[in-house]
C-alpha cells in the first residue's frame, strides 16, 4: 500500500549564525495533520537549520511508514541543492546532504522536493520559532 506523506519543514536562526531551531509538520495527501515536531539546534546558521529540518523530517516520515515523501520547504537553496539543480559549496551543508543521501539509500521509496512560498509554510515556521522561543525562555 502506498502511503504518501507531505513534509513541510523550516529552519531558522536568530542571527546568522545564532540560536537556531527547526520545525516539522507532516500531513497526509488531504492535508490532514499527522505530526508536528520541533527541536532547538544550538548555535548554527539558517541554512544548516533548514537542512537539519529536512533530514529529521525525512527520518520521521520513513519511521511513519511513508512509501512516498513530498518535501515542501521555503528554502530555495536547500530544495534546489537537494534536487541536484544547484551545487553545494558549503562543507557543512554537503555533510548533511550526504547524511540525507545515506538515509534515502536504505529506503525503497520515492522522494520529491518542492519549493513553496513562505505563506504556504506557516506551521513549520511557527514550530521552528517555538523551538527558539523555548530556548530563549530558559536563558
Amino acid at each position: 500500500m502506498t502511503q504518501k506523506l507531505l513534509l513541510f519543514t523550516d529552519g531558522g536562526s536568530r542571527g546568522n549564525p545564532g540560536p537556531a531551531g527547526c520545525g516539522i509538520f507532516i500531513a497526509d495527501e488531504n492535508m490532514n495533520p499527522l505530526k508536528r515536531w520541533y527541536r532547538f539546534l544550538g548555535e548554527t546558521t539558517n541554512n544548516i537549520a533548514e537542512y537539519t529540518a529536512i533530514k529529521i523530517g525525512i527520518e520521521k516520515c520513513i519511521e511513519m511508514g511513508a512509501t512516498e515523501i513530498e518535501v515542501r520547504a521555503d528554502s530555495k537553496l536547500a530544495i534546489e541543492q537537494l534536487s541536484g539543480n544547484f551545487k553545494i559549496k558549503n562543507e557543512n551543508l554537503r555533510r548533511i546532504f550526504l547524511e540525507i543521501q545515506d538515509i534515502l539509500a536504505d529506503w525503497d521509496g520515492k522522494i520529491t522536493y518542492i519549493h513553496i512560498p513562505r505563506e504556504q509554510n506557516k506551521e513549520a515556521d511557527r514550530l521552528s520559532n517555538v523551538a527558539m522561543d523555548k530556548w530563549m525562555e530558559k536563558k
